[in-house]
């Protein structure tokens, strides 16, 4: 089976040549997600609580186009402008992914469109 390339209006456009995501084996591999509201195109207002907000709300969209949901997570990657941002990503984190997920946490020296963390993620079907 060839894979599928996953697409949500409730997330916001890719801003190169990639999917949303991409379906594939069973799995769905979402590109990352930053805290770009969807609507305005602007980062999230608030600081990195808000953006990490918005970044998981975007997953949820492409998952959910994919008839997923965060449940379905198996693995994630999250990317952070400042490592000391940890602990509040962690904790927003937390609260939304219940099942605990495989995951990695790396420092960044710059994320796209001066974003503070991006959230990527593998779910299965």
């Amino acid at each position: 089976m060839l894979p599928k390339k996953i697409t949500s209006n409730d997330a916001p456009a890719s801003v190169g040549p990639y999917s949303q995501a991409i379906e594939a084996n069973g799995f769905v591999f979402c590109s990352g997600q930053i805290g770009l509201d969807p609507k305005s195109g602007e980062l999230a207002d608030g600081g990195i609580s808000a953006q990490t907000e918005q970044a998981i709300k975007n997953l949820q969209a492409v998952l959910e186009a994919a008839n997923c949901k965060l449940d379905n997570v198996v693995k994630t990657t999250i990317y952070l402008k400042n490592i000391a941002d940890y602990a509040i990503v962690n904790e927003i984190y937390g609260n939304y992914f219940l099942s605990k997920p495989a995951r990695a946490t790396v420092g960044a020296v710059e994320i796209p469109k001066g974003a503070m963390v991006e959230i990527e993620c593998v779910a299965q079907k």
